[in-house]
């Protein structure tokens, strides 16, 4: 009795003393766990997680009953019962502190875990003990059960950086938390008493016993019945590390935007639970991580093979010196199949034969690039190969898949063609292979040397839509999209032709394609310009002169419009002077910008003549789950600065579409949130926008407009001509007529450009070596770069209407000569119909009558398509 008191005593002036200098547990109400940035595409898909701790902090009511059962079995199965101290396993610890002297585990319930995790240290003294008992008691008082046990749930550290368990599913399952099995939820509950020994990737044989332990606690509470216990205990663990679950390829996009909210937020940017939702459409981003691949590969294709990766001796394997066929692996895995066909077979198939095992610890050596996989070549016919590859497949290299692959001698020069695939393969070579569109089958291929870009905006407000900055991130964080500061080329030609049209010329003006000879200080002592092809053409049309890419023909006209006057027009494009040199290679594209900067050019092109500013971040959220940010671009309408009353009704549904297109992205950013954060979402706006969303439209911000509707019309059907007649003529293969561009070739083809665009997308495609140096010979802007336009296209355009090209008042069509650009006569041969500004139809008529000169824009004769395409 007497000791009994002055225990009492001893706790409650201990109580008395350190109650007051206890830390205030109010913050608990409002605790902001350390969760990474995380970067998302539009429609939701995850991009990237930056920061130390994985961690995703859920509600209670999220955590599935099988978890909570099982860590409560694990650590603490009277947790709905004591008050936050359970009497019965502070008596265990001074029972084993008596009987052998030493401190031992003290009986910690998940309240005082919790205490000692937000507030105390891990050292085991008798202070921090009687801390931890005093400030679980306040805890309970302050929170409820549910309230405890979800902080204790996401704040608990789990091993492999793994904070929480929802994270920890991810890592050790890669699985969402709610998908795991019995057996599995056992595992991941018994870490928390020790994370590295119990761990099942560091001991995995400690780990076991640990959770056939909890598996154990569970049934005997009755959390689990028999049948399923001894199903649970027999369940072989799986457990490996997983990395975080990217549903989208784009590495480039996540360093934008990590940048920028570092820039933003600081260090903070790592750990204050930040998502982004960025402009990126995923299934766009996915067409141009392929277009720019397919079409780096396609260049090293045309110019030779540089060698292998390696060789492993077939024979040399432990348990067989029998040399692996295709036959033998087919009849191994699917003897069926291999009676029909040497077909490839499925990873299930394949799994467990001999050779694959001692194949795949060989293959894990070699490290993946973009889409190449390191594969095994295990046998070599005639004029095919098979080979395993790194992911557990067979694939098949048919003859044209190998084909290409003669002797790299320099970026002009390979060897003579193959004639069987024993030139190049052999059994037991280490090559690089990429899937083909030939089910099963494979390309040889090799990590491309050359680099490229791929930019691709939303006219109407900015939106970048998909961005990549090179074939692989991890090999080289360079973003040529907005780091490569490089010559336009020809692709620039279009601003110069479109300062020239709002100077009083027209598409029928006639400027000469002659030889030409310059003193040029600030270039060279003379300056003599040639066109492409060496020839000069004469007296030729401002629009076939576009078509053609005429040099000479763009610098007399910029030299008779002004360099002065050019760069003061073109600067309205988003560009500045540093990008423009005051000179006349001005003319031929000399300046220096990235692919991130012409595509903002050619934005204006596409939306009609509006300056629109690129953006990448949609919006943020921050947290609490609380919408921080959100951007609002600069938005283009055309019908919005005129009158009501002159609105015609194609225009009010235009100016109607407009105005509701803020209304339709707040609809669209809460499509993939959560249903709490619309109220979030919609306090960013002031209390008339919040109504406008559900009533009607909300206020626009309105792009600029720099070019007239008939300007912006002329210059777009000169592009449009670019590829029906000119040197885009390979994206004609894309069957729709709503689409122009222009091709972009650099002194020696050192820079490859194509840049073009319909009302729905502008895109950029650039190719060309990181340290500037020649492609090779013919390796111009049409062969290099428009076959990444063209796929990127194809896909990120399929399903959408072709929008026509209206004419706007002001201009009419007339009837001219193609030669002189005059009207034509009731003789003219072959005479073309060309538009003009009503106050800049020609006066004069041609006094040609037998033209025997057919025009490109009436008939494209193969011979003389262009100088800049083959």
């Amino acid at each position: 009795m007497v000791g009994g008191l002055l225990a009492g005593l001893f706790i409650g002036g201990a109580y008395l003393y350190l109650t007051p200098r206890l830390p205030g547990i109010e913050t608990l109400k409002d605790v902001q766990l350390q969760v990474p940035l995380r970067v998302y595409a539009k429609s939701g898909e995850l991009i990237a997680e930056f920061g130390e701790m994985k961690r995703t902090p859920l509600k209670y009511e999220e955590f599935p009953k099988h978890l909570i059962n099982a860590v409560l079995a694990a650590e603490d199965d009277r947790f709905f019962e004591h008050p936050g101290v359970d009497y019965q396993g502070i008596l265990r610890a001074v029972i084993h502190l008596i009987r052998t002297g030493k401190k031992g585990q003290g009986g910690s319930t998940i309240t005082m875990q919790v205490a000692r995790n937000f507030f105390l240290s891990r050292e085991k003294t008798y202070l921090r003990k009687l801390n931890e008992i005093f400030l679980a008691f306040k805890i309970e008082g302050f929170l409820s059960k549910e309230e405890i046990l979800a902080l204790y749930l996401n704040k608990i550290y789990l091993g492999k950086r793994a904070y929480g368990f929802s994270a920890a599913t991810q890592v050790y399952y890669g699985k969402a938390i709610d998908q795991l099995t019995v057996a599995e939820y056992a595992m991941v509950a018994g870490l928390p008493k020790a994370p590295s020994s119990y761990n099942p990737i560091n001991n995995p044989q400690r780990a076991l016993i640990r959770r056939d332990y909890v598996l154990g606690r569970m049934r005997i509470l009755d959390y689990i019945d028999e049948e399923v216990y001894q199903a649970a205990l027999a369940t072989p663990d799986l457990a490996k590390v997983h990395g975080q679950d990217i549903e989208l390829e784009a590495p480039y996009i996540a360093e934008m935007v990590r940048t920028e909210m570092v820039a933003r937020y600081g260090s903070a940017a790592y750990t204050g639970g930040y998502s982004v939702y960025t402009t990126v459409n995923a299934d766009r981003q996915r067409a141009a991580n392929n277009a720019l691949r397919n079409a780096l590969l396609g260049y090293d294709r045309r110019h030779g093979y540089r060698g292998h990766l390696g060789f492993f001796d077939l024979n040399s394997e432990a348990e067989t010196s029998e040399k692996a066929s295709v036959d033998k692996v087919l009849n191994q895995a699917a003897p069926e199949k291999a009676a029909k066909e040497k077909s490839v077979v499925t990873n299930a198939e394949i799994e467990e034969l001999d050779e694959f095992t001692i194949w795949r610890k060989e293959l894990n050596k070699i490290p993946t690039f973009g889409n190449l996989i390191p594969s095994l070549v295990f046998q070599v016919n005639d004029k095919e190969a098979y080979a395993y590859t790194a992911d557990n497949k067979v694939v098949h290299l048919p003859w044209e898949h190998i084909e290409w692959a003669r002797t790299y001698v320099d970026d002009n020069t390979v060897e003579a063609k193959l004639t069987s695939a024993h030139e190049r393969l052999k059994e037991g070579d280490i090559i690089y292979t990429v899937p083909s569109a030939k089910p099963g089958c494979s390309w040889l291929a090799q990590k491309p040397t050359v680099g490229g870009a791929l930019v691709s905006l939303a006219p109407e407000d900015g939106a970048i839509e998909a961005l990549n900055g090179g074939f692989d991130y991890f090999e080289s964080k360079f973003n040529r999209a907005i780091q490569a500061q490089r010559q336009p080329g020809s692709s620039f030609k279009p601003f110069i032709y479109t300062a020239a049209l709002d100077k009083g010329y027209t598409a029928a003006s006639i400027i000469a394609d002659a030889p030409v000879v310059f003193d040029a200080p600030g270039l060279e002592d003379t300056w003599r310009p040639e066109n492409y092809s060496g020839k000069f053409y004469g007296d030729t049309r401002l629009r076939l002169a576009l078509i053609k890419s005429r040099n000479l023909v763009s610098i007399r006209l910029l030299r008779d419009i002004g360099i002065g006057y050019a760069i003061r027009y073109i600067k309205q494009f988003g560009f500045t002077s540093k990008m423009l040199p005051r000179n006349l290679s001005l003319a031929l594209g000399s300046g220096s910008l990235t692919p991130y900067d012409l595509a903002n050019g050619y934005a204006v092109f596409a939306n009609g003549g509006y300056r629109v500013k690129p953006y990448l971040i949609d919006y943020i959220v921050g947290a609490k789950d609380k919408i921080i940010f959100m951007e609002q671009p600069a938005q283009v309408c055309r019908a919005c600065r005129k009158e009501e009353s002159s609105l015609d009704d194609g225009e009010d549904k235009e100016k109607q579409k407009n105005e509701n297109s803020r209304k339709e992205k707040v609809a669209a950013a809460l499509s993939v949130l959560p249903p709490d954060l619309s109220e979030s979402f919609l306090s960013l706006m002031d209390e008339q926008e919040r109504l406008e969303v559900n009533q009607g439209p909300a206020p626009l911000k309105l792009a600029e407009q720099i070019l007239s509707p008939q300007t912006a019309f002329l210059i777009n059907t000169m592009m449009r001509d670019v590829i029906r007649f000119g040197t885009g003529r390979r994206a004609l293969v894309i069957g729709r007529k709503d689409l122009a561009g222009k091709t972009g070739t650099t002194n020696e083809q050192r820079d490859a450009w194509f840049t073009g665009f319909n009302a729905d997308l502008a895109t950029i495609a650039w190719v060309g070596f990181d340290t500037p140096r020649p492609l090779g010979d013919r390796e111009t802007g049409a062969r290099a770069a428009l076959p990444m336009w063209v796929d990127y296209m194809r896909d990120a355009l399929a399903g959408i209407e072709e929008k026509e090209l209206e004419q706007p008042p002001g201009l009419v069509s007339v009837r001219i000569d193609p030669m002189t650009g005059q009207l034509a006569n009731a003789k003219t041969k072959d005479a073309i119909f060309e538009f003009f500004l009503a106050d800049q139809v020609p006066t004069e008529q041609t006094e040609f009558i037998d033209n025997e000169q057919t025009d490109v824009t009436t008939e494209a004769r193969p011979a003389d398509i262009t100088e800049d395409i083959f």
